[in-house]
C-alpha cells in the first residue's frame, strides 16, 4: 500500500455507511395507495413493493376478494389487465398474480397494482376436485373470465364461482398435469 493511499478510518467508513444507507422517497402517489390498503385491511395485507407506476400487494386467498372489491370501489381501478400463476413446488402452493388498472381514473393511467395471492398445490392434481382453489374475481372484474380460466387450465388453480370454468387452449380430454406446474415433462424428451 503506499502513503498516497489513504487507510480507511473509522469516520471514513462511517461516512461511506451513512451514503448506503440514504432513505429513498417513494412516489407520492403510490406511497398513498399503498398507505390506503394498508390503512383499510391492517395485517390482511402486505405491500411487497412500491416503486413509480407499481405497487404490489400480498393477501391471503381468503382476503382476496375484499381486497379487490376496495381497490375497485375505493381506489378507481377498473379493471384487470393480466392474470398470470407462478408455481412453487418447495412451499407447496400456487401464487396467482392480478395486474389491475384504470381506464377511468387518468391519475391512475399509468398505474399497475399488483393484487396477488396464493392457493395449496396439490402434488397430484386433480384440477376442480381437489385444494387448489381460490374465489374468483369475475363478479369484480368481468376482465379475469378468460385469464382465471388460462390459470386454472395451464396450473390447475380452480375458481369458485367462476361461471366458465372450463378448458380454453387444451383438449377437453387432457389427462396430464397442468403444462405450467414446475413437474410438468414433455413427453419425448
Amino acid at each position: 500500500m503506499s502513503e498516497e493511499t489513504e487507510k480507511p478510518t473509522p469516520e471514513t467508513t462511517e461516512k461511506s455507511v451513512a451514503k448506503q444507507e440514504e432513505v429513498i422517497e417513494l412516489p407520492a402517489l403510490e406511497k398513498g395507495l399503498s398507505e390506503k390498503l394498508t390503512s383499510k385491511f391492517g395485517e390482511k395485507t402486505s405491500i411487497a413493493f412500491v416503486k413509480e407506476n407499481r405497487v404490489r400487494v400480498d393477501v391471503k386467498k381468503e382476503d382476496v376478494h375484499d381486497v379487490a372489491e376496495f381497490i375497485r370501489d375505493e381506489m378507481n381501478f377498473d379493471h384487470v389487465e393480466s392474470v398470470t400463476g407462478v408455481d412453487f413446488p418447495d412451499d407447496k402452493e400456487i401464487e396467482v398474480v392480478y395486474h389491475i388498472g384504470s381506464y377511468t381514473d387518468n391519475s391512475l393511467a399509468n398505474q399497475v397494482l399488483t393484487l396477488a395471492t396464493r392457493a395449496p398445490r396439490e402434488d397430484i392434481p386433480i384440477p376442480g376436485k381437489d385444494g387448489t382453489r381460490l374465489p374468483t374475481l369475475r363478479d369484480i372484474f368481468y376482465s379475469v373470465e378468460f385469464h382465471e380460466r388460462e390459470v386454472f387450465e395451464m396450473l390447475g388453480v380452480y375458481f369458485d364461482g367462476h361461471p366458465d370454468n372450463r378448458r380454453l387452449l387444451l383438449p377437453e380430454d387432457w389427462a396430464d398435469l397442468p403444462p405450467l406446474r414446475k413437474d410438468f415433462a414433455i413427453k419425448g424428451r
